[in-house]
This record gives structure tokens, sequence and C-alpha cells, in this order.
């Protein structure tokens, strides 16, 4: 199997549109080199219901959840990939149920065997990517394969798109060729619903590596996340994530373990 992809691979999004996002390419290429290719959505991609608002509670709130489905089914047919599950947790909620999330993870790998993750990388671009990069590593400390792919990042105080905020002396980068970069932004169109926020996302690369031993216990990287960016606004927008990153740090810590938060940090 070619750039160390495995023949078999799950791919964990935390949202309807992070399989295209962070690895849209690599799906391609694992898959003509005859990978088979899973995607297992964790969340339903739209805000929790209390969060939207007020008139948009009801039936209109149901109706986003549909679309958001119903583009990740269009990008499933478009990838050549198996829908393994349709989560009816909302986004935001993810890195607030890991415990369950990782059953979920492991009655995907019971169905269906895999022997490589892939999951978004550990950058705060989103707490939700956090966590399931959290999950991921659970699988590793195990023995499996995982692959972590760099989305979005405010390291150093700048958007990065597909960079990590560090680097290991392990990263892969896929220069993606004008096809794929074709490929890719149309199946970023399939996500209609999502256009106004992914325009962050490049098309020219994608970068990856094994997953290292992050230390999950503190943010990804010094300065403002990605995701808090905006929280010095007045207006509770419901785009706008006003969790403390210390909390998600926290809940982290205390689902990796302490064992692993101490083992992360020689």
């Amino acid at each position: 199997m070619s750039a160390g992809f495995g023949a078999s691979i799950l791919v964990l999004s935390p949202h309807l549109d992070d399989e295209v996002v962070g690895c849209c390419a690599a799906i391609g290429r694992a898959r003509a080199a005859g990978a088979a290719v899973q995607v297992l959505h964790l969340t339903h991609g739209c805000v929790p219901r209390r969060s939207a608002w007020p008139w948009a509670r009801g039936a209109a709130y149901d109706a986003a959840v549909a679309i958001r489905r119903a583009e990740a089914e269009a990008a499933a047919l478009a990838l050549d990939v198996i829908a393994r599950g349709w989560s009816q947790r909302p986004a935001r909620g993810l890195w607030r149920d890991l415990p369950a999330a990782e059953a979920e993870v492991r009655a995907a790998l019971a169905a269906q065997p895999a022997d490589q993750i892939w999951v978004p990388a550990f950058e705060g671009g989103n707490p939700d990517h956090d966590g399931a990069n959290a999950i991921a590593s659970r699988f590793a400390a195990e023995g499996l394969s995982v692959l972590e792919f760099a989305e979005y990042n405010l390291a150093g105080g700048k958007p990065r798109s597909h960079e990590f905020p560090t680097t290991t002396g392990a990263e892969v980068t896929l220069t993606l060729t004008d096809a794929e970069r074709a490929f890719k932004r149309a199946a970023l169109d399939i996500y209609a619903s999502e256009r106004g926020n992914l325009g962050y996302v490049g098309v020219d690369r994608e970068v990856y590596r094994p997953l290292p031993a992050h230390d999950y216990a503190a943010p990804p990287h010094p300065g403002q996340l990605w995701w808090a960016r905006f929280q010095w606004s007045p207006l509770r927008h419901p785009m706008i994530d006003f969790t403390a990153p210390a909390e998600v740090s926290a809940a982290l810590a205390a689902y990796v373990g302490a064992d692993r938060v101490a083992a992360a940090k020689l």
C-alpha cells in the first residue's frame, strides 16, 4: 500500500466534512491502491439545538441536520467510501462524550476490522477534532496504526492550512495534482451548507504523520486556538464556541488518564 497507508482504513470524521477537508486526496490515493476506506461520522455536524438561534430550534434545526447528512452521503459516493455510521451527537459534543464515542469506534471496528485509523490532528482547530484525536490515541496505544491529518490551526498567531503547529520529522506531504485539486474543490462544494466556513481550506497539499504521543492536558500550541479566536465577541452568536480551552484540556486529560499524560511529557 502506497505512502504508508493501510489496506483497510477507518477515517474518524468529527464533523460531516472532515473527511474531505483533511484527507480527500489521501483517500483517493488509498482507494486507487486498493484500500477499503470507511468513514465514521462522530457528530451530525450541527451545533447543539439549544445553541441555535431561538427561531431555528424547531423544524429548521431538523432540516439543517438532514441537509448535512445528505451532503455527507453525496460525499461518500463521490469519494467511493463506506459511511460506517451516522451519529445523533451534535457538534461541540464529541469532546464531552469521549467514552461513548470510543465505544462507537470499537463497534465500527468490530463490524468491519481495519488495520489503520485516520483522524484530524491535535492542533487546536476544533475541540471535537482534538477529542477524536484523543480517542485515536487509545487505539494507537493498543498497537493499531494511526495517522493524523493536519486541517487548520492558528499556531504562531496566523491561519495555517494543512500544516502542523509543530513537527516531529515524520510528516508526509502529499502535493495534489491538478486533477486532485479540482476533485477536492468539487468535494468541498458538496458541503454547500458549510461553504461560509470552508474558505480557509487549501487544496494544494495534504499533510499527515503517525500519531505522536501528545500531551492532551495542555493546548496543542501556545497562544490563541483557532476555535476560540472570536470569543472576544459580546454577542453569543451560535457559530462561536465560548468553551474555555482549559475545560477541553481537562476533559481530554481525564479521558486519556494521568499515566498517558505524564508519559507524553517525558
